[in-house]
């Protein structure tokens, strides 16, 4: 018996230029050719690490473009769009957060036989993590000094500890909107992150429990905190891919380890959104 072929449509391309076609269009060969273990001879599972941490860096990208175009929509009081752009951060996230179940596959013994090769190196040098974590509202400027070997990164990294984060953006459209937002709530040094603010969350307050009266702002503070949230799942879950890889090592970006990755879990992106949830009902 002959398994049945799927013929090739006469109307499918063939007649191709390397401007024109698919690995052009992605610039496969450049991404392709980026994979580079630095074991000698290459140690298999070296490559798992590469890549888990490259498509990281890929998903974190299309995350800071997304939160950007939401920025801007709410700069512009376009509450819905900038919804819709963080609904698609929950997507991305999900994928980050999944991808530690690869990772998971490697065993302690196979990442002690290459993990010296990569020296210094560290997921904490991550710049577009660092920007990702700044638009958020972790802004921490001790941690500039890890980039200054990188003025483009340094002068993007600048640019997120000073501006208001996705947070305050959207204090800045409630205030607009002629909702009780203080003044002193939004004038302030945005390199510091900010903590809870009596002000604000008596303003979440009323939009939680008016909801029908403020849907679009309901459905905005429900987001932020699915993004929190998933943030913490993934924080998590590195830390513990960390300890059951590495144990209580050091990192290898000179840090604790472990620990180090713990005390990240006591940070929370949105205290006031934390906050409202104990006051509404009372």
């Amino acid at each position: 018996m002959f398994m049945k072929k799927r013929k090739l449509e006469k109307s499918i391309h063939t007649d191709l230029t390397r401007d024109d076609d698919y690995t052009g269009y992605l610039h496969l060969d450049r991404l392709l050719d980026s994979q580079i273990p630095l074991s000698d001879p290459p140690h298999h599972d070296e490559m798992l690490f590469i890549i888990q941490h490259q498509v990281a860096e890929l998903w974190i990208k299309l995350v800071i473009h997304e939160i950007g175009a939401a920025i801007q929509y709410l700069r512009n009081d376009e509450l819905p769009q900038a919804v819709k752009n963080l609904a698609r951060v929950r997507h991305v996230q999900n994928q980050l957060y999944n991808q530690w179940q690869v990772l998971d596959t490697l065993t302690p013994v196979e990442y002690s036989e290459f993990r010296h090769v990569f020296g210094k190196a560290s997921g904490f040098q991550s710049a577009q993590y660092r920007i990702l974590e700044f638009v958020l509202g972790n802004k921490n400027a001790a941690t500039m000094a890890v980039y200054r070997q990188q003025p483009d990164w340094y002068a993007r990294l600048e640019l997120a500890l000073n501006s208001p984060s996705l947070y305050e953006e959207y204090l800045l459209h409630l205030q607009r909107c002629g909702m009780a937002i203080p003044q002193q709530s939004v004038d302030r040094d945005f390199s510091d992150a900010r903590g809870e603010d009596e002000a604000v969350i008596a303003v979440l307050k009323v939009i939680y429990e008016n909801r029908t009266d403020y849907w679009s702002q309901y459905e905005m503070c429900e987001a932020l905190m699915d993004i929190a949230n998933n943030f913490q799942f993934w924080r998590f879950h590195h830390m513990k891919t960390v300890e059951r890889i590495i144990g209580h090592k050091p990192g290898s970006g000179g840090s604790s380890g472990v620990s180090f990755l713990k005390k990240a879990l006591d940070f929370e992106f949105f205290p006031d959104l934390i906050r409202v949830r104990t006051e509404i009902g009372e």
